[in-house]
């Protein structure tokens, strides 16, 4: 089985037989002032996922859903409840505890380390997380506040240049895309062209923004990092890990056309409590055909020479017992190395 197979809805948009969702949901009508409160909007903007979901699109509606969602994220920032971690920080006037205020491109570039289906991948990186991650090879993004800040209707223009140039898809990562969501679907109500959305994430989301990420996402490029809540909170400063990224994979498993590609990044001393948890998850509820990324890349970044148990890269016994653990799930369409 090859990754055509697993992943025929992107396939599909990039040989230009199917649209992008968030090209969809342009033509889902939708009526809304602006001045409604959330709970108001929340309310049009499933009767708009309904209509998404059947089908009953509009050719240039006034209003759409994605016009909506956009100013539902907006909103949201006025406390913000965007991912897990809840901090009801007014975004709008400081950063919260993802040190994000306006998003802040740190770089963005065509990506052809990704997997083969997703290259050239036109990756946009923004700075700022929510998570702690003591060994992030991106820590200099992650954890500070670098960047550009671009203009939505600037931002899509680099998007269809990027396509023009041959780019796959657009791939939203960091840091973490999920505090940059309002400003990447406003982005979204200009881009022309049918480029399908990569969210490449940590999986933290709360339940508000995967509703919003419903209808808008084509790929989840979700990063499964720990097996228990145990390591999530040593290593990531990450409460309740394991309850909240299962619930969003098994939520992201019923929105509309999504498809996933997920990554586990094997980490030393970590097969036991870690990887076969997580490997067997994912076999079980999301199916031993889905894509899977076991990737040995880890190196000791960061602080990560602070714990000795993850000071090191991986072993070749390390890593041939992540290979052996990944064809003893049965999976069809795995990568591993």
């Amino acid at each position: 089985m090859g990754a055509e197979e697993a992943l025929p809805k992107y396939f599909a948009i990039l040989k230009r037989e199917e649209e992008p969702n968030f090209m969809l949901a342009r033509n889902v009508k939708v009526r809304f002032r602006g001045d409604e409160d959330l709970d108001g909007l929340w309310v049009i903007h499933d009767e708009g996922l309904d209509k998404l979901k059947e089908n009953d699109l509009t050719e240039n509606p006034e209003r759409n859903l994605l016009d909506l969602k956009a100013k539902i994220a907006d909103k949201i920032l006025e406390r913000c409840t965007l991912c897990e971690i809840k901090c009801r920080v007014n975004r709008k006037k400081s950063p919260g505890y993802c040190r994000v205020k306006e998003s802040l491109v740190a770089s963005d570039f065509l990506h052809y380390g990704e997997e083969p289906e997703l290259v050239p991948s036109y990756t946009v990186f923004f700075s700022g997380c929510n998570f702690r991650c003591v060994f992030c090879q991106n820590w200099d993004i992650s954890q500070f506040r670098i960047g550009v800040e671009y203009l939505p209707e600037y931002m899509a223009i680099k998007i269809e240049k990027a396509f023009q140039l041959g780019a796959r898809n657009v791939n939203f990562v960091g840091g973490e895309p999920t505090p940059n969501l309002p400003f990447i679907l406003e982005t979204l109500r200009y881009v022309r062209v049918p480029i399908p959305i990569v969210w490449n994430s940590n999986m933290y989301m709360s339940e508000e923004a995967m509703k919003l990420l419903d209808g808008v996402v084509d790929i989840y490029l979700g990063d499964f990092k720990y097996g228990n809540d145990r390591c999530a909170m040593k290593y990531s400063k990450v409460p309740r890990y394991w309850e909240v990224v299962t619930r969003n994979f098994l939520l992201a498993k019923e929105h509309f056309r999504a498809e996933f590609l997920i990554r586990h990044l094997v980490m030393p001393n970590h097969l036991d409590c870690c990887t076969k948890p997580i490997l067997r998850w994912i076999a079980e509820n999301l199916g031993r055909e889905i894509r899977v990324n076991v990737m040995f890349q880890y190196r000791p970044e960061y602080k990560a020479i602070e714990y000795d148990e993850i000071a090191r890269t991986l072993t070749l016994d390390e890593m041939r017992e992540a290979e052996k653990i990944t064809k003893k799930l049965g999976f069809k369409n795995a990568l591993v190395g």
